[in-house]
């Protein structure tokens, strides 16, 4: 009786230290993969020889152990070559620049496409699968994105900035600059402009995806005009005229789709969303019909366009007026759009996410000679031509975590075109891998019968 009492004992202290043995491994386990967390989270830790002593615990039984799941068609062992990524673009509302460095920025990225490429006929819209634009942003990409009659982009990049330049005010947004353009566009000469350029042509007739907003004073929540939505939904199609005008509009604006099912009274889109990257990220992400094999930012890469930030002191002394605050309020949000969106992209934020913005402000009377004053008293168009540029030679500015913001040795310019190597190396990637694409973007089809959008975007705050 004492032996198999002593035997019992020593079995049920056998049992207990293997127990406890197995609870230090599982308790170290799960400080390594905590430690490899904050790394990655914090530090962007990366390194595979971290991860590679840790310890290989089965807690299942190999006796009711679940069998392997059978692959997946669509599983990433079909991708030798990898996935492809999917290409953002995104411009915000004027800034202090009314549009002109963002569209300096494309008409530098355009011709060095066309350069690198060898292509003298590129186009923007050939690199990218989804643009997202702000008030004078949206024009941008309005112009960029939608097709002619030759089925080719309406304007080239250079076009499009010849265009901003001569409507300089034409489509300013409250956080226009209050010492260079006062001029209130009136809705009237807006909606004879945009008509002029975009004619009867809607989303549908865009050929990428292009992401819009503005917002409803109706339903008191952001309206973002979608071509997915738009080929999708009833009530989602609006005339880019209308569109253009309500993501510009100073003061309410009505409008309705092309089917009368839905109306609206919008006001600028800089307002609701001056820098739309977040919303042109989460449509990506959740949209699975168009961009099926795009499960996060690693598999995005994103070009920001900014348009400079406002100058709010004047002789030293504040200016406390209302629209003040407004501008104030949009670089405010814009900042932390960029913010938000870099520390997203962690370890990828410097390999997968380009920000072009003016850093700090340029282009006072102290920076330009004092004959080129005089004609910024009569030209201030000009006066914003010589701004942009002088943005765009300025170094770049990151965000780093938690630390705010630091300077880069490359400029804008610079970072302009090491984004142009990028993007065309994913187009060539496309045109030789026998992988998927990582896009399959829906078609106009007008004899199709409308179906529910899978695009998750703010356009359902707004009931569409």
């Amino acid at each position: 009786m004492a032996a198999a009492a002593v035997s019992t004992t020593t079995t049920t202290a056998s049992s207990m230290l293997h127990q406890l043995e197995c609870n230090m491994d599982v308790d170290k386990l799960t400080c390594e993969i905590f430690s490899i967390l904050e790394n990655k989270f914090l530090f962007g830790y990366d390194d595979p020889k971290f991860v590679s002593h840790l310890p290989k615990i089965n807690t299942t039984p190999p006796a009711t152990a679940a069998p392997a799941a059978a692959a997946s068609p669509l599983s990433t062992k079909h991708f030798p070559g990898g996935r492809g990524k999917v290409r953002i673009l995104s411009i915000d509302a004027g800034g202090s620049t009314d549009g002109v460095l963002a569209a300096k920025s494309l008409a530098h990225l355009e011709a060095t496409l066309c350069r690198k490429s060898g292509n003298p006929n590129a186009r923007v819209a050939d690199f990218f699968d989804v643009a997202a634009g702000a008030g004078a942003g949206g024009i941008l990409a309005a112009l960029l994105f939608t097709r002619g009659k030759d089925g080719r982009p309406l304007f080239t990049a250079d076009e499009a900035l010849k265009f901003v330049l001569h409507n300089a005010g034409k489509f300013s947004s409250p956080s226009a600059p209050a010492g260079i353009l006062r001029r209130v566009f009136r809705p009237a000469k807006a909606e004879k402009l945009y008509g002029k350029v975009f004619g009867e042509l809607t989303l549908k007739d865009t050929l990428k995806a292009v992401l819009i907003p503005c917002y409803d004073l109706g339903t008191g929540a952001p309206f973002l005009f979608s071509r997915a939505d738009a080929l999708e939904m009833d009530g989602c199609d609006f005339k880019m005229a209308e569109v253009c005008g309500a993501t510009t509009a100073s003061r309410a604006v009505g409008l309705r789709s092309t089917d009368g099912r839905k109306k609206m009274a919008a006001v600028g889109g800089g307002v609701a969303m001056s820098n739309p990257t977040a919303a042109a990220i989460t449509h990506v992400l959740n949209n699975k019909q168009e961009f099926p094999f795009c499960k996060g930012v690693e598999d995005l890469i994103v070009v920001s366009l900014g348009n400079g930030e406002m100058d709010c002191a004047v002789g030293n002394h504040w200016n406390s007026s209302p629209v003040e605050y407004v501008r104030i309020a949009g670089d405010g949000a814009a900042d932390m759009v960029d913010q938000a969106v870099s520390m997203a992209f962690g370890q990828w934020r410097g390999s997968n996410y380009v920000r072009i913005q003016g850093n700090g402000i340029v282009g006072k009377r102290s920076h330009i000679s004092s004959s080129k004053r005089d004609d910024d008293r009569k030209a201030p168009k000009r006066k914003l031509d010589i701004i942009a540029d002088q943005m765009l030679e300025q170094k770049n500015v990151e965000s780093v975590l938690f630390q705010g913001k630091k300077l880069v040795e490359s400029t804008n310019l610079e970072k302009l075109e090491w984004f142009a190597g990028v993007v065309l190396k994913e187009q060539e990637w496309r045109k030789t891998s026998s992988v998927l694409p990582p896009v399959i973007l829906k078609q106009s089809s007008p004899s199709s019968p409308p179906r529910s959008s899978s695009a998750t975007t703010l356009s359902t705050l707004s009931s569409c």
